[in-house]
């Protein structure tokens, strides 16, 4: 993966974490802090927790990227289907920056939660009810496999890499990049949702988001179109890197 894709998922996924993911797993916190979190809990061991329940969260991520590079290794074997799913992934990515807007319902319409499944329920009734610091990682994890629109947009952008371990690593990135705001909110709850940044954030997430859907949008276009002058800027790039090799 080039550094600016990575850099791209996480500026994204923190900023669009400031407001999608305060309203989509607030209420998992909220629950989990005043079911499990003790008054009498040292700053320390509040810390721990809402670590270590974040922690689940990306190794639950880490997993589903995973599994998104392992479909996209086994479909992208051309330019052409390259092409098509970075077409698909700057249409998505495209539709999200106008739901973060306000503008469409895009992410609450691909948003489903399996909370009201048995097993979920009964699986999150027994972590709930435990006080032990293990709990908040197992819970953090059931967290993390809860349908939400911001990890479905970036598990098709694991998806388009075509790879096992770039599909970790971005989804790894979305991950991490959204712990601070989660991390805090288990603080601040009331502040971050009433907070002017939150808005501002929203705005800038969502421009951004477009602005390189817009750009994949056209990355995959060119595939399409003139599949030729993409093969060459690829030998040449394989060329430029087997002469640096050889330069050492």
């Amino acid at each position: 993966m080039a550094s600016i894709d990575i850099w791209t998922v996480f500026v994204v996924a923190f900023l669009g974490s400031v407001g999608h993911c305060i309203g989509m797993c607030g209420g998992f916190i909220l629950a989990y802090s005043g079911a499990k979190i003790g008054t009498d809990w040292s700053r320390a061991h509040q810390s721990m927790a809402h670590f270590l329940y974040n922690i689940g969260r990306v190794t639950s991520y880490v997993i589903l990227g995973a599994i998104f590079g392992l479909i996209g290794s086994a479909f992208i074997i051309t330019l052409s289907t390259w092409g098509v799913l970075l077409i698909v992934v700057g249409l998505l990515m495209v539709l999200m920056g106008l739901s973060l807007m306000g503008k469409l319902r895009f992410l609450t319409v691909i948003e489903s939660s399996i909370a009201s499944s048995k097993l979920y329920a009964s699986l999150y009734r027994r972590t709930i009810a435990s006080p032990s610091l293990g709990s908040f990682y197992l819970l953090g994890v059931l967290n993390g496999f809860v349908p939400c629109g911001l990890v479905y947009i970036f598990g098709t952008f694991a998806l388009s890499s075509g790879s096992i371990v770039d599909g970790m690593l971005i989804m790894a990135v979305f991950g991490v990049a959204t712990i601070p705001t989660l991390f805090t909110f288990g603080f601040l709850a009331g502040l971050i949702q009433k907070s002017r940044f939150r808005a501002l954030a929203l705005t800038i997430a969502a421009l951004l988001v477009m602005g390189y859907g817009l750009f994949t949008l056209a990355k995959g276009t060119m595939m399409l179109v003139k599949p030729d002058m993409i093969e060459t800027k690829i030998e040449m790039m394989k060329t430029k890197e087997l002469q640096l090799l050889n330069a050492k």
